[in-house]
């Protein structure tokens, strides 16, 4: 979560911080993901009686410099609490070496959270339910507790499904984030790549979008998956991960350091358990708005409905067929899109609908690219995008999704996303963008 301090990492760093010295350094890109064999030091269970109507689960890794805003974070949920109708799920990891505070909480913990009624800011309330050690008896990181790897996001899910059964879910990964992004940068080391969500410094691990879309798949359906992190609504996210939940609670821009405000979203879910899954995504939008409307922070939070990416996929596949048959009258008109578009922290992210809106305008020569991008244009504002909430005058044209649409250089890694495989033209109108450069 939070403001991006260098291209690929998102933080929000009160005075006199500064980002963590060691590099998170792992790509865990590969096959498909082991089954999971826990490794627990303590463990009870909370479930007793039937399902709850929803369980929020929140896999809070704080094991990096965002850790001051993890019990923050749990504080804003105690003021809440769970019911017999709403749940909320935690895992934490923290460290103390950016938070001393509530020594207690350290390590990797556990919760069903319960309500603090006296409301003690500087001490998680919750009994921690399940523990893991973060070091081995060689005082190694543990594997069990490494919240990089995907596969520790599939065992809590599993483990907070088990103590907190319901007929709805929603997943919240709290931590940085970067979108699709991957960047490689030599270091006498080896090389360190960067991309997707959830940087355990502990480890150097951290869960690219291949993975975390197979950790998704392994996980089951969700009604909801959010990211509390920075850039992480974005088409080729959205897309890898489409088939496992039916909505994208998710920002364009980078987040503020205090992320999502838990109490005003969960507050409203316990007063009505039999929220539908669209009125808790809206909701998560509009709580997290509030918030930066508020204190006029600039922020960016939509809502993106999963059927109807296959739709967008087919109309932007025919519009970049459209315009890559009509390139030299549409060159000039494509490249001062890209340049005028609505664009993000990472300069390489614009905004897929005002983008398309610049080139295909009632004053575009090709009949067909003005056609499809009404055709886009509507799909996007009334199928795709549920609910967006842009704060602050930066962010006027920020419609609720963005995209991959570099200046300089095509990012070959973008051709291991599913959403890059899925619809050739956009790759050969982002090569047409980019030409190679001459050695």
């Amino acid at each position: 979560m939070k403001h991006l301090i260098t291209l690929v990492f998102c933080a929000g760093l009160g005075a006199g911080q500064a980002l963590a010295a060691d590099p998170v350094s792992f790509d865990q890109r590969g096959g498909q993901l082991p089954k999971i064999s826990p490794q627990m030091t303590s463990e009870s269970s909370s479930a007793k009686g039937g399902k709850a109507q929803w369980t929020v689960m929140v896999y809070i890794n704080g094991k990096n410099d965002l850790e001051p805003y993890a019990v923050k974070n749990i504080k804003q949920m105690e003021m809440v609490g769970s019911t017999n109708k709403v749940k909320i799920a935690v895992e934490l990891g923290r460290t103390g070496r950016y938070d001393p505070s509530d020594t207690d909480s350290m390590g990797l913990h556990r919760y069903i959270i319960s309500r603090d009624k006296e409301n003690n800011h500087n001490k998680i309330f919750s009994p921690p339910l399940q523990s893991i050690p973060l070091r081995d008896a060689e005082n190694q990181p543990n594997p069990a507790a490494d919240m990089g790897k995907a596969e520790n996001l599939v065992d809590f899910v599993a483990w907070a499904k088990k103590a907190a059964p319901a007929q709805h879910y929603m997943l919240i990964v709290w931590n940085h984030g970067s979108g699709w992004l991957k960047n490689m940068h030599k270091q006498k080391d080896g090389d360190m790549a960067t991309n997707g969500i959830s940087y355990d410094e502990e480890t150097g691990h951290h869960i690219n979008t291949v993975d975390l879309g197979q950790a998704l798949a392994q996980i089951g359906k969700l009604d909801i998956y959010a990211s509390d992190a920075c850039l992480m609504q974005m088409i080729e996210v959205d897309y890898q991960l489409k088939d496992s939940a039916d909505y994208f609670v998710q920002s364009e821009e980078t987040e503020p350091g205090d992320g999502y405000t838990y109490n005003t979203l969960l507050a409203p879910l316990v007063k009505n358990p039999s929220m539908s899954a669209a009125e808790l995504a809206t909701r998560a939008v509009n709580s997290y708005a509030d918030h930066y409307d508020a204190s006029r922070e600039g922020a960016t939070q939509s809502a993106v409905r999963a059927s109807a990416l296959p739709r967008l996929m087919a109309l932007l596949n025919a519009w970049t067929a459209a315009i890559l048959a009509d390139k030299d009258r549409q060159a000039p008109r494509v490249q001062a899109a890209r340049a005028e578009a609505q664009r993000f922290y990472v300069g390489d992210n614009k905004d897929l609908l005002d983008f398309v809106q610049r080139v295909g305008g009632f004053e575009n020569p090709n009949e067909t690219v003005r056609d499809l991008g009404y055709l886009i244009k509507e799909h996007i504002s009334g199928e795709v995008v549920l609910a967006n909430r842009p704060s602050g005058e930066n962010y006027q044209h920020a419609s609720g999704l963005a995209v991959y649409l570099p200046d300089r250089g095509y990012n070959a890694d973008y051709d291991e996303l599913a959403w890059t495989q899925s619809i050739p033209n956009w790759k050969d109108f982002l090569l047409w963008l980019n030409p190679p450069q001459n050695p």
